[in-house]
């Protein structure tokens, strides 16, 4: 059957059969029906596939009356979407507050009057799909503009190595890193995601350094490193207004941030602590830990087990201490990181 000629599901919760078989009557000819006698029987039954588009729910239920349900209903990701509209012989006004506290879209009285039940029904059917189809356009937009700030993103990393192309594939590895921790730190996938592709912008203000300071082989003169160090800024700059893309504003969070410490000795603003953004907090691990790691003009790679134990004796004071400690326990995975995106 096409999906546009299937009926919407209902679920229709009250212990009294007779209630059931009245409300039966007036929605089968128009709709599936699914039917529930207790309130922990209507969370089982609207958790499960398929789910109900709508719920009638009774008030007054032995062991969980209805707006304990429904505030069920709203707490679980699950079914927090789906409509429920209260049938109840209570018709104080209090009836009706608690009903629409408890997360209801509307609320219908006993003895039910076909009509408005069909009608209601349909109304708040039709206002939901709407809501859904709205939140589907924002998901599709979004995931377009995130799209094409990947595209600016790289675009940009690649005119960076124009700068500064001695470090090979050092932003693919951190960027994996910088993955990495997010999930042991057990932020969400969407947020780990966001990272892992806004971290290759971290450095990409040292496109403003000048060629003889970003490539000077030696170490930098005091006044060369007030240079340096203004590519922090000069990064925010040039990603510039995000524009309604969560990406660009955390990449340019990355760009500003990273070079921040825990205990407030970084740049460009000395924050301390958790006043560092996490996500600068998280690349500054991943950064230094490959930086360390590589070949560079002007050092030798270092060993892994050199490299996390500076992690360890920097954590207070250049790291976030939790984040150090879990960097340190990936140890595994970063090697297979390292194996795989090898220069």
């Amino acid at each position: 059957m096409p999906e546009q000629a299937i009926k919407p599901l209902l679920l229709i919760v009250d212990d009294v059969p007779t209630n059931i078989e009245v409300l039966r009557g007036v929605l089968r000819p128009h709709y599936r029906l699914k039917i529930a006698t207790c309130g922990e029987r209507a969370l089982q039954i609207a958790a499960q596939e398929p789910m109900p588009d709508l719920v009638l729910l009774d008030v007054m239920m032995p062991d969980m009356d209805g707006y304990a349900v429904c505030k069920r209903l709203k707490a679980d990701p699950r079914t927090h979407a789906i409509p429920v509209i209260f049938v109840s012989a209570c018709d104080d006004e209090d009836d009706h507050e608690h009903g629409f506290d408890a997360g209801a879209v509307d609320y219908i009285t006993k003895p039910v009057r076909p009509r408005i039940v069909l009608s209601r029904v349909a109304a708040h059917l039709a206002a939901n799909r709407h809501t859904l189809q709205l939140e589907a356009q924002v998901r599709e937009r979004t995931r377009q503009l995130n799209h094409a700030s990947i595209k600016i993103i790289r675009n940009l990393c690649n005119a960076a190595e124009f700068k500064d192309d001695e470090t090979g594939k050092h932003v693919v590895r951190m960027s994996h890193y910088a993955r990495s921790l997010a999930r042991a730190l057990q932020q969400d996938a969407a947020w780990s995601e966001l990272l892992f592709n806004a971290a290759p912008m971290h450095d990409i203000g040292k496109i403003g350094i000048p060629d003889h300071i970003l490539g000077k082989p030696g170490k930098l003169t005091a006044e060369e490193w007030e240079v340096m160090k203004t590519h922090a800024a000069i990064g925010a700059h040039i990603i510039g207004d995000p524009e309604g893309s969560e990406l660009l504003a955390l990449a340019t969070t990355v760009a500003v941030s990273h070079h921040e410490k825990w205990d407030g000795s970084g740049y460009p603003r000395g924050l301390a602590g958790e006043a560092i953004p996490l996500a600068g907090r998280i690349v500054a691990v991943a950064d230094v830990f490959d930086a360390l790691t590589s070949v560079r003009p002007y050092k030798k790679a270092w060993s892994v087990d050199d490299a996390l134990a500076h992690i360890q004796a920097q954590a207070g004071q250049h790291f976030d201490p939790v984040l150090a400690a879990s960097f340190v326990s990936l140890r595994a995975e970063i090697e297979d990181i390292r194996a795989r995106y090898a220069d």
